[in-house]
């Protein structure tokens, strides 16, 4: 009788997460920009790259590091702060992507990959959460909430994260203590597909300068400034109101009214109701595009 080899299906589970790594970092580059951390990039399409847009300091001497051993110099098409996703064009291009997965579950494995300047770069995790749309702190539209547990290496920040059979999750990020989140692929293609062609994501902007305020009953954002034909000064918005809800929707300060002013509020109109005097108020504002700096 043939002798049963407890350690098989652990190789082969071995030799599979291998492959996955070795086929996905055809599509890495490590990423030096600005005196940042090293950090990764991925492959878009036709010699652009995503990358995390924390990642990047400055627009000049951005390098990657290629699969073929080469560094090159990268030239930032554009970035999003609100969806944290970046776009570098490079002359050298590289293997692309792998098909997009489908949603994935709490208690998933994930594997991320990225490069440094010696070679690939991978890491083990869990879907530690994962959830319905949200926005992030600077109003972007993140499409699935995703976060992996800890311990990945610092510098696949910007790299993939795949699932079990080797498809893309979605770009790999770190935000506050240290967390792994994951930027789902169909935000990524959304994202990336206007950097290409804009260079930029439109932002939402009311051309008015807040400041908190919280008081036993009572939360919103006080109007400090106002910019001369602004968003904010041409509906109705005063020195001194306090905006305490958007469209009904109570606001419990500056951060959760900012949150609205994703790329998709811009060109919406929004009722705001105040505090002028107060006594209560209501204006209609039609929100604007931040200009680009």
């Amino acid at each position: 009788m043939p002798q049963i080899n407890p350690s098989a299906p652990l190789k082969a589970f071995s030799d599979a997460l291998a492959g996955f790594v070795s086929g996905m970092a055809e599509a890495t580059a490590g990423l030096e920009a600005g005196g940042r951390h090293p950090a990764s990039a991925l492959h878009w399409r036709d010699g652009l790259y995503i990358a995390a847009s924390e990642t990047i300091e400055t627009e000049e001497d951005i390098t990657l590091s290629l699969p073929a051993g080469a560094t090159e110099p990268a030239e930032l098409v554009g970035r999003d702060p609100t969806s944290g996703v970046a776009v570098l064009r490079c002359k050298a291009a590289a293997a692309s992507l792998p098909a997009a997965a489908e949603p994935v579950a709490v208690g998933q494995l994930a594997l991320a990959v990225g490069r440094c300047a010696s070679g690939p770069l991978a890491g083990l995790a869990l879907v530690a959460e994962a959830g319905p749309a949200w926005r992030s702190m600077r109003g972007g539209l993140i499409d699935r909430r995703i976060r992996l547990s800890g311990g990945l290496d610092p510098r696949l920040e910007g790299g993939a994260a795949l699932d079990a059979e080797g498809r893309f999750v979605g770009l790999l990020l770190f935000g506050p203590h240290r967390r792994a989140l994951v930027i789902p692929a169909e935000t990524v293609e959304r994202v990336a597909a206007v950097l290409a062609e804009k260079g930029h994501v439109a932002r939402g902007y009311l051309g008015a300068g807040l400041h908190p305020v919280r008081q036993k009953d009572l939360a919103g954002a006080m109007v400090m400034s106002l910019e001369d034909g602004g968003p904010a000064a041409a509906g109705g918005i005063q020195l001194g109101d306090i905006v305490t809800a958007w469209d009904g929707e109570t606001l419990s300060g500056v951060r959760d009214l900012i949150r609205r002013l994703g790329p998709d509020s811009v060109g919406k109109s929004v009722r705001l109701d105040l505090l002028r005097g107060g006594q209560p108020a209501s204006v209609d504002v039609t929100v604007g595009a931040r200009p680009v700096s």
